[in-house]
């Protein structure tokens, strides 16, 4: 995904800085790589080795994050231990513990899990190794001392909004039109072991509630809750699957039809997709095709977007969330502490873990030129084919 090149384009800055002042430090899918990435083995000259551990290689997101951390790190003189566990707990857990023993400098670590990792982190803080919880905030542990993000209540926010929007609730600006429905949703939420999941559905619900108090938006199946909603492990599969258990519980058969989705991110739009496409929902969304919301501007969802499919993404641009990631680290081995510009919000059951958020953007049809090309995370060619 030419990651040279979106690194030199979101993160050129913070990548610039050198350990001087360290002190010498279907709807498309996505397949499972193999293999593991990186690989540790002894200290940089600079700046020690890195231990990063991300979740999976099963979305483009996270294969992503992943190199643009190691590439970063490998910018600033670190050298890095990149490993991908498969969506699996005991995987990462063992990545994790391996990677202390090897005596890494600080861990980055986007768990699977956020409650699965405190004996790992136990250990890390005995070994006087920082802790940066990367994306999904790692709980139950006081060994967490900072965590890098995304305002994810606010991208719940901007789904719910994208949802109205759509549904012509809204208009462009954010006001109300005075359409009052009554609209047919109904709504996904991620993986209940990711903490985001539930930050993603709070902002979501939050927004959508005058309006489903009000009658304005229905929920036949009446699946509201969070457990109801919930996708494990956030597969695609799974949301397709029920996708189509809800379309022939309740729809199939009646004159009722899905008005719009809410679906906390791509793959699950697409699964979400696939269902309805299987299930006589034909055309775009011109044609009446219903609203799907989504989020990581994954480049198969960017194409169904500019092709009228899916209505809207949340781009959350990962080039700086792993500047940010780098950063913290940088400064953890100059013996500082990260900047942080939330030390409020991010409870994780045991302490409140300072974090510094980072912004997001809707992403529809008419904004893919203007954010995602010409940011140079995706070119026009990419988007056109829908491959990256």
């Amino acid at each position: 995904m030419q990651l040279k090149k979106f690194l030199a384009a979101g993160a050129g800055a913070a990548l610039a800085l050198t350990l001087a002042a360290c002190g010498g430090g279907g709807a498309g899918s996505e397949p499972e790589a193999s293999g593991t990435a990186g690989g540790g083995g002894g200290a940089a000259e600079e700046g020690g080795t890195i231990g990063v551990a991300m979740p999976t290689q099963t979305t483009e997101r996270w294969i992503a994050d992943g190199n643009f951390v190691k590439e970063g790190l490998e910018e600033a003189g670190f050298e890095v231990d990149l490993q991908y566990a498969g969506d699996d707990i005991p995987t990462q857990s063992q990545q994790i513990d391996n990677m202390i023993t090897n005596g890494v400098s600080v861990l980055i670590i986007a768990a699977i899990d956020g409650t699965a990792l405190s004996s790992q982190l136990a250990a890390a803080a005995e070994a006087g190794i920082p802790v940066i919880s990367y994306d999904r905030l790692i709980r139950d542990s006081e060994n967490v001392d900072f965590y890098v993000t995304f305002d994810n209540y606010k991208v719940g926010v901007q789904q719910a909004t994208s949802l109205l929007t759509g549904l012509g609730i809204l208009d462009e600006s954010g006001a109300e039109t005075g359409e009052t429905g009554p609209f047919n949703i109904e709504m996904f939420a991620g993986s209940l072991d990711d903490n985001n999941a539930h930050f993603f559905w709070q902002g979501a619900q939050d927004t959508l509630a005058p309006y489903l108090e009000s009658g304005v938006l229905v929920v036949p199946s009446g699946q509201m809750d969070i457990e109801q909603a919930a996708t494990q492990g956030w597969l695609q599969e799974t949301a397709q699957k029920r996708m189509e258990d809800l379309l022939t519980a309740g729809y199939v058969g009646t004159d009722k039809k899905v008005q719009a989705v809410l679906a906390p991110n791509d793959g699950l739009a697409r699964g979400v997709i696939t269902a309805l496409q299987n299930n006589g929902y034909a055309g775009t969304i011109a044609d009446g095709f219903p609203i799907v919301t989504g989020q990581d501007a994954e480049i198969a969802s960017v194409k169904l977007i500019r092709d009228g499919v899916q209505y809207s993404t949340v781009f959350k641009d990962t080039r700086k969330l792993a500047a940010q990631a780098i950063t913290a680290a940088e400064a953890f081995l100059a013996g500082e502490e990260p900047e942080a510009n939330d030390t409020e919000t991010y409870d994780n059951g045991v302490k409140v873990v300072p974090s510094y958020l980072l912004e997001s953007d809707t992403v529809r049809a008419d904004e893919v030129q203007s954010v995602l090309i010409d940011s140079g995370y995706w070119t026009e060619e990419q988007v056109e084919a829908g491959v990256a």
